[in-house]
């Protein structure tokens, strides 16, 4: 889940930090290293509020060569789940009886900040028809280019 982004150098000499593909998310940087750190903070923010929302959490579609971060292991796996509840037409409370649990517990399971584990996630897409799978590539720099 890589999202493209783009820095401009703003009046104040920090560098903005936009996303085509979701526009509230918005932030900025000193350098372009901490520019790109504090992106994926927003990304995880803004993904929050659409899951709180219950609002799709749409697909990058703009690379084209841009810069692009993505967010963590947990998150994207958050999203996943997320994403196929939304598919089976599922909200929270379906998924809690699937898998048994309290819908707290649900709540805590799709909160990007809050630790959840694999096997819980890994539990929470298997319910829902879905497994992960994970890839592994080279760094090209400390964070996605």
């Amino acid at each position: 889940m890589k999202y493209p982004v783009e820095l401009t150098p703003d009046d104040n000499d920090t560098i903005l930090v936009t996303f085509p593909d979701i526009p509230e998310a918005v932030t900025f940087g000193e350098d372009e290293a901490e520019a790109l750190a504090n992106a994926v903070d927003a990304l995880e923010t803004v993904f929050s509020a659409y899951i709180t929302d219950r609002r799709d959490i749409p697909n990058p579609i703009h690379l084209e060569g841009r810069k692009t971060v993505s967010l963590s292991l947990l998150g994207s796996l958050k999203v996943a789940v997320y994403r196929a509840m939304r598919e089976r037409g599922w909200r929270k409370a379906d998924l809690a009886r699937a898998m048994g649990l309290n819908p707290r517990q649900i709540d805590r399971l799709l909160d990007l900040r809050h630790a959840s584990t694999v096997a819980q996630l890994d539990q929470a897409l298997a319910v829902c028809g879905k497994r992960a799978e994970v890839k592994t590539r080279e760094l090209e720099h400390a964070l996605d280019q």
